[in-house]
Order: C-alpha cells, then sequence, then structure tokens
C-alpha cells in the first residue's frame, strides 16, 4: 500500500439523526456506524474500503459476480467483514462483526459471491450479532490483528465472544 495513501478509519458513530423526532423512521437501522473490511486470504493483509457498502470497493470493481462458486475456479478468495461500532457505557466497541466469502478472477473479470449471504451478514451486523466461526484460522488472526492495532480501546472493549470466535484455535 502506499504510504501517502490516507489512512481509512471506520465510520465514526454519529448522534441519533433522529433525535427528538418521533415519526416515521424512527427505530430504523442506521448504516452510519457499519464499516466494510475486506481481507486478502492470501496475502494475510486486512483494510477497509467503503466502496463496499455500495459493492463499489477496489476488488470489486470491473467484476461480475456469478451466484455460483464452480464458474470462478481459479478466483482469488476474500473474506468481506462488516464490522458495526457501537457505544455503551464504558465506551465504543466492536458490536457486529460477520464475514462473508467471495472470490475474484481478474482474468475474466468475474468473481463469486452470495449477494443475499451479503446484505444478510450485514443486516446481522447491524444487529450486534457476531459471525466469524466459519471463516480459516488464519483470516480470524489477520482480522484480530487488525480490529486491535485499528483502535485498542475498540477492541478492548468488545465482547468476548467477539474476542474469542478470533482468537481461539
Amino acid at each position: 500500500m502506499d504510504e501517502k495513501k490516507k489512512k481509512i478509519g471506520f465510520n465514526i458513530i454519529k448522534s441519533d439523526p433522529t433525535d427528538g423526532h418521533k415519526g416515521f423512521g424512527k427505530g430504523a437501522l442506521s448504516l452510519d456506524n457499519v464499516s466494510p473490511v475486506f481481507i486478502d486470504i492470501e496475502a494475510g493483509k486486512a483494510e477497509i474500503d467503503v466502496g463496499a457498502m455500495h459493492a463499489r470497493s477496489a476488488i470489486e470493481k470491473g467484476i461480475k459476480f456469478l451466484p455460483n462458486q464452480d464458474e470462478v475456479p481459479n478466483g482469488k478468495p476474500y473474506w468481506l467483514i462488516w464490522v458495526t461500532i457501537d457505544r455503551r457505557e464504558e465506551g465504543p466497541y466492536y458490536a457486529g462483526v460477520t464475514a462473508c466469502y467471495m472470490t475474484v478472477d481478474r482474468s475474466i473479470r468475474r468473481g463469486y459471491k452470495s449477494l443475499p449471504e451479503h446484505v444478510n451478514r450485514m443486516d446481522k451486523s447491524l444487529k450486534r450479532h457476531i459471525i466469524v466461526d466459519h471463516m480459516d484460522d488464519k483470516s480470524k488472526q489477520v482480522l484480530a490483528q487488525f480490529l486491535r492495532s485499528h483502535n485498542e480501546a475498540l477492541w478492548n472493549n468488545s465482547s468476548d465472544e467477539l474476542k474469542q470466535g478470533l482468537l481461539a484455535q
């Protein structure tokens, strides 16, 4: 990664946009506190790419995604992790962390991902679920290290479920 590039952080927790307003949309989920993190499984690297919110990340650009993994036999594997940050008395924490598998083959401009799974996992993250048990151990370690190094306080305030899910071998 180019050192001159701006380091992208997680979306900041915003105040409630419906504060004092009890009408339409009250209680609706907000995407303000969710950030997409990609893990390049082969390279063992993680990075935030907010373009994934609309399937416009650097990894996804120019790729036609197919619902059948067999149609992309040489696809490079990635995890897309939806990370939701929330705040409680102790301070902000990683509240929802859900992982989705996908592959990309740049040479044929095709990739595999299950769009329903990606949408459902984003929703689960917003609803404060931890779904990382299906990830490979190396990727779990990469994600744990990334979340911890990105913000130690957020990591320390996070649930034991998340820490055990990522650190247990």
